[in-house]
Formats: structure tokens, sequence, C-alpha cells
């Protein structure tokens, strides 16, 4: 891609830029949300058209490159957003809009089952082709996407965050397939906003910031330091935000909680205070988590919240004064096509369900304050959420509950898919919400992140609680000790 340009009612996005990537090579594209990559990986996989500049794969022009063009030629885009069908089978997913089938349009079920099953033993993918796509984990359906391309046969794999929803096992075996078919040729445009990922996968790295082509070069000769001031455009500096806080009387309560993900969890959270969950993948700490908000059931035990029962439901938690972030924002938070407003609103109009009429200026003038005091960066309440970053739509997720006055929250991996300015800013609004009185709850893999907010670190690893660490015990070696259970055997030892 030389010289490539863009613009969107008249503000450009892309300013002639210069992007290349060889046979057989992972390339990081970097940069905050907004810096241009999503428009210049668009514009490659046919899905918008540019201003200017030239896009050449494989020896070839396109002048006005197609979706169907560029698959064709061996081009295939996995979004970070998910885009499998649940209510179809794992095969049927895999052959999507590529099915085959007998005389008459039936479909050759068995033989697309047989061959999917030889895609998942090559990759060593375990996962049952015959399963519905809405019963597997995100995780599961992240592989999924990325075992559709690689069925395609694609030449250049453009990957936009896909370690997001993996655990720690996950992404290393993922990252073991990427090798496996680098050496055989294949090529990959690698989206990610964790540098130690970028570091341990990427050959070479391109940063763009404002549209504009800042740095590109060898991995090998740059540091996440350099990368990362190369993306926010200043002297960064990686500071622990963290700020000690007087705490308030306990407002929530876990009595012996257990599901079938964890076991007798019992914790109890002062007004003000953060406190972090982590553990690897299949710890617990997501369904705990969920269990919180009463999105999964409970087996046992009991939570309460300012001395009141609130398990059983959703609607029992969010009267309890308990808001979520989600994991997984496209399938559990957003609701696309519809406004900023509407999306903020969504809680408390079902709270307030019995009212008679919406007050559209009073939820006007609430959004107003809001988005200032989130510092939500959008061009009105009225426009799609669909068109906001990743970061600003998590702010907006987080208006929707401070709108319902809940003043316990919970955050699952509230950074997740946000650049590393959003995240700077995400972790200064979790301590502020603290300081004002919130309770917050986040659960995380990401040890620095803890280490900036929380007051407390709750570790688990197969559905039990091994240690809880106030902020001065938590450091990366202890947590990973713990989280893979390492310590315990040490001191059974």
């Amino acid at each position: 891609m030389t010289g490539v340009s863009k613009s969107f009612d008249g503000n450009r996005v892309l300013k002639g830029v210069d992007f290349s990537v060889e046979q057989g090579e992972i390339h990081a594209l970097l940069g905050e949300n907004g810096a241009g990559k999503s428009t210049l990986l668009n514009i490659l996989a046919g899905v918008i058209p540019r201003d200017g500049g030239d896009v050449h794969f494989d020896g070839t022009l396109y002048p006005h490159a197609t979706i169907a063009q560029m698959e064709k030629a061996g081009v295939a885009f996995v979004h970070q957003e998910l885009n499998v069908v649940n209510d179809l089978t794992v095969s049927e997913n895999i052959f999507f809009n590529h099915e085959l089938t007998y005389p008459f349009g039936l479909l050759k079920r068995t033989e697309m089952i047989a061959r999917t099953r030889m895609l998942f033993e090559r990759l060593g993918v375990d996962m049952d082709p015959t399963r519905k796509v809405g019963e597997l984990k995100t995780s599961q359906k992240q592989l999924l996407e990325i075992c559709r391309a690689l069925h395609a046969e694609a030449k250049l794999m453009i990957l936009d965050e896909p370690t997001t929803a993996l655990g720690n096992d996950e992404i290393e075996h993922l990252f073991s397939i990427l090798r496996q078919l680098k050496s055989e040729g294949r090529s990959f445009i690698f989206v990610s906003h964790k540098m130690p990922e970028v570091f341990q996968i990427a050959d070479t790295y391109t940063v763009l910031r404002n549209g504009e082509l800042i740095s590109s070069g060898a991995v090998a000769d740059a540091t996440p330091f350099s990368i990362t001031c190369d993306m926010v455009g200043e002297q960064y500096a990686d500071e622990d935000v963290y700020r000690a806080r007087e705490l308030g009387p306990v407002v929530l309560e876990l009595d012996r909680l257990t599901s079938e993900s964890f076991r007798d969890v019992s914790l109890t959270l002062r007004r003000g205070e953060v406190v972090a969950l982590t553990g690897l993948a299949g710890s617990g700490a997501s369904e705990l988590m969920q269990a919180l908000f009463g999105a999964i059931p409970l087996l046992d035990g009991e939570i309460r919240a300012h001395g009141k029962p609130a398990s059983g439901s959703i609607r029992a938690a969010m009267r309890g004064g308990i808001g979520m972030l989600p994991t997984n924002r496209k399938e559990n938070s957003v609701i696309p096509d519809v406004s900023v407003l509407e999306n903020l609103y969504l809680a408390e109009h079902s709270l307030s369900a019995r009212r008679q009429w919406i007050h559209n200026a009073r939820e006007i003038a609430q959004y107003e304050n809001l988005r200032d005091a989130l510092n939500i960066r959008t061009q009105g309440p009225g426009v799609a959420i669909n068109s906001l970053s990743g970061g600003n739509q998590q702010k907006v997720f987080l208006a929707r509950w401070l709108n319902t006055d809940a003043d316990i929250l919970l955050l699952d991996n509230p950074t997740q898919g946000v650049d590393v300015g959003a995240k700077e800013e995400i972790y200064g609004l979790i301590l502020e919400l603290a300081t004002a009185g919130k309770t917050v709850v986040i659960n995380t893999l990401e040890i620095p992140e803890i280490q900036k907010v929380s007051d407390r670190c709750v570790v688990l690893y197969a559905g039990d609680v091994v240690a809880v660490l106030d902020h001065d015990q938590i450091n990366e070696r202890d947590v990973m000790l713990y989280s893979t259970n390492a310590m315990n055997a040490a001191k059974g030892d």
C-alpha cells in the first residue's frame, strides 16, 4: 500500500500512508484508537474505497478493490468483534458462504464435519464440529473465526485484537499456530494493544498516529517504550497511578458462594474499595463476577448488598445497586445501530419501566453531565454507538450504570481492546469513582493493571480462592505463582 489517503466528511483520517507486508511475515500494526488502523485495513480488505494511493497484493494492482476480489486474492479479515453465527454448528460456520452441496442445494453435512475435524486436528484445536456455536465460550468463538479464515486458504490474514478473549494457554496455542503457518509462507497483520504479545510474536511493526505513518521497522530493533512513545506522540511514562484512600463500611458480602465454576467463596468489600479478581482461564474469576450480577446461577451461598439479599437474578442485582461491564462488548453491552443516548439509558429504562413518559431534554442533560465527567468523545447523543472507538464505548457503558446510581461496579476486563491512552483514562476513572465512594470489582489477567488500581487482589485457581493480597503485596511473580498453583505446590513440598 503506497500513499494511501482517505477522508470522511472532510476529515482526513489517512494521510499518504505507506504499508507493506512480506510473505511469511507477522507484521504488527499499532496505534491508538482513531489512529487510522481500521480504515487502512478496511481499504486493504475492500470494505471501503480509498481516495488516493495504490494497493498491490501478490503482484497485482487493485484499482477499485472489493471484498469479493480481496477474498479471492487471499486476504482474510478476522475482526475483533466476533462474526460467528450462534444458531449454526461449528462446521456450518467454518463453511459459511462456501457450503459443500449436492445437486438441488442439499448440504453435504457429513463431509463438512469430516473436513472440519481434519482442520482442527492439523491445528491442534479441541472443538466439536457438530456443536452449536451459541454454546461455545467466547475464547472458542475467537479460535473458530481464525480457523474459518485458515480454511479459506488465506495468504494474508488480518488479526484484529485476536487474543482479547483468550487465556494464557490459549494465547500460546494461537501463537504456535501462527508460527507454524508463517513457516508455510502465510503472512499476518497483527493488531494489538498488548506490547508483550507484539514482542513475542511479531517480526516487524508499523505505528500510525492521527492518520500518518510514524515509524516502521523490525521489532527486534525497537523497545516497548519507544513504540508506545511513537503511538501516543509524547514522552510516555508507565507510572503507578494507585492512590491509597480511607475506606468506608462494608457494602458487599459474599457468603460461601458456590457454582459450577467456583467453590465456597467468602469475601467482604467496603465502600470506596477497588478489588481485583484474577486467575488463568478456567479459574472461575469471570464466572464469579457474572454470579455477582445474577447472570449465572449459584448452587449455594448468598450475596448481600448493603445488608440486603441481592442474589438470584440480574434485576435483583440492579435493585441492590450493582452494575456490570461484561467482557464481550459486542454480545453483552452494545445495542448496535442505535444511538449513544439509547445505549446509555438502557439500564435506567429497565429499572423505571413503570414510568409512563421518557423526558428527552432531561436525558440529554444527564448525558452531557456524564459525557463531561467521563470524557466521552462523541459527536453527540444521537450518533450510533458503533461510530465510537472501543475506549469511548466502554465509557458509555460505564455511564449506563452511573446513570442508575449503582454504587457497586463490576468491571470484567474493562480495558479489553482499548489503546494505551484510553487504558490510562480508564484507570484514572476507576480511582476517581472509588474516591467518590463507589465500590469497584475488576476482573483482569493483566497484573500491571491490578497494581495500578486495586486495594486488594483475589487470586483464584480451579475455582478456589488461593490468595487475597493487599496492594503492597501485589507483584507479577507472586500473582502468577498463585494463579498456576505453583506457590501452594511449593508450600506442600
